[in-house]
């Protein structure tokens, strides 16, 4: 009968510690982690597909909020979430991976979040992409047209919903596909007179032009030494088809012909990925679908227990097939005449990089090209440290970012970040050119 009492407070102390231990379990999505305001927006009064959003206000901004530049953050695919950015590159928290399993919380501050300065808002574009709702495949976009109008429409309805927000400078940014997704936004922003505040579009890696950067990947992993002679042969041949099929406006066909080039690259080079062809093991993303699909995180946001995220729609991307091939180039080149323009590469890319986008940019037919090709690139450093090379004339601009991939705000956080923040703040290597004499090229992050 001694042993009971013991027993007793062997069990309380045990359930004491229980306890103790539920109180101070950080949990997976801590609110100081929360979008300042997320869920979903209309696309047209006559249809029940939403736009999935995700905001962060500025952390510390320069001006008064009514002021405060808006950045809009598209990511590619096509189909693909815009919250693989907001979580894996971006965001003001970021998942880490070597958190995964333990008793931490996956989420970390970002030291280069975009929204340090800047409103930082996420669409899932298209309809159909990451949590946004297309209510039947047929309204899912085909084209680069429609993809504007519903992003538009989206953009409308947030911007209406604060009066703050109206008069904010907004500046569209995007990576990959979305090289057609920021451009079309831009382009039909100026072409509509839209009351949207538009300055600049920023576009990181990505396919505009497909018929000349679909030329370029023999010659760029030829002199990478990924490819030999004969091998960068075969893959010139195999681009020819792309472009002729281009030329000839046989869009599947010139699709297909330019994912049998990728899939050429993936083989013959044995690289874990194309995205980054350093790397030894692909970019870690599917974290962000076992985050995202999480019940808890799903109600923080706003969603439906129901819905499923998935990091890229085969659906979208189905629906986009035919676009693929197709260029926005002219919408570039209107937006350069009437706004700002950032081109930015990861120095590692052997998908969407350096070469392919200068490649395009040589065709441009812009004023300013002359003089932008035949302006001094200059070395750019962030706290003292070589971050890459920046090429600036007038209203265009080029960035290459050392050691970056890619994703380039997974790879060079604090970079990309001093990056958007003197560009859009006209800072740095990013003043105008009178101004930039006497300007030192080191940026310190602060």
């Amino acid at each position: 009968m001694e042993s009971t009492p013991k027993l007793i407070k062997l069990l309380f102390f045990i359930s004491v510690l229980w306890v103790s231990s539920l109180a101070h379990e950080t949990p997976l999505f801590p609110k100081k982690s929360h979008p300042t305001n997320s869920g979903y927006l209309p696309i047209s009064s006559t249809t029940s597909s939403a736009m999935f959003f995700a905001f962060y206000e500025a952390q510390k901004p320069d001006f008064n909020l009514s002021q405060t530049p808006l950045l809009v953050w598209l990511q590619g695919g096509p189909g693909c979430s815009s919250l693989l950015a907001n979580f894996f590159e971006l965001g003001p928290w970021r998942l880490n991976p070597k958190q995964i399993g333990s008793n931490n919380t996956d989420l970390e501050p970002n030291p280069g979040a975009w929204n340090r300065k800047f409103g930082l808002l996420f669409l899932d574009n298209p309809i159909g992409a990451g949590f946004s709702i297309a209510s039947s495949p047929a309204e899912i976009p085909r084209n680069q047209y429609t993809v504007a109008k519903h992003l538009i429409a989206a953009l409308t309805s947030f911007i209406s919903s604060n009066p703050l927000y109206k008069s904010r400078p907004l500046y569209i940014t995007g990576e990959s596909y979305a090289g057609k997704y920021v451009p079309a936004l831009g382009y039909y922003i100026l072409q509509q007179g839209s009351d949207l505040n538009l300055k600049g579009v920023a576009i990181g890696n990505g396919l505009t032009h497909p018929v000349t950067q679909v030329a370029t990947h023999a010659a760029s992993a030829y002199y990478s030494g990924l490819i030999n002679e004969k091998q960068r042969t075969q893959l010139e041949e195999i681009q020819a088809q792309a472009v002729k099929l281009t030329q000839e406006g046989k869009w599947k066909q010139a699709t297909d012909a330019r994912n049998r080039i990728l899939h050429y690259l993936e083989n013959s080079t044995g690289l874990a990925t194309l995205y980054d062809f350093r790397r030894k093991v692909a970019y870690e993303t599917e974290i962000i679908g076992n985050f995202l699909n999480k019940e808890q995180v799903k109600k923080a946001l706003g969603v439906h227990k129901s819905m499923v995220w998935v990091e890229c729609s085969e659906v979208v991307g189905d629906a986009l097939h035919e676009d693929v091939m197709k260029s926005v180039m002219f919408m570039v080149e209107e937006l350069v005449k009437k706004s700002k323009v950032l081109l930015y590469q990861g120095q590692f890319d052997l998908r969407d990089g350096v070469v392919s986008v200068e490649a395009w940019v040589k065709e441009m037919n812009w004023e300013g090209l002359e003089s932008f090709l035949m302006a001094e690139r200059k070395v750019w450093q962030v706290d003292g440290k070589l971050a890459g090379y920046v090429q600036k004339w007038g209203s265009l601009s080029q960035v290459v970012v050392s050691g970056a991939g890619h994703l380039v705000p997974a790879d060079q956080a604090v970079n990309s970040g001093a990056m958007i923040e003197d560009w859009v703040l006209e800072k740095g290597l990013f003043q105008d050119e009178i101004k930039s004499i006497s300007t030192s090229n080191v940026r310190v992050f602060r």
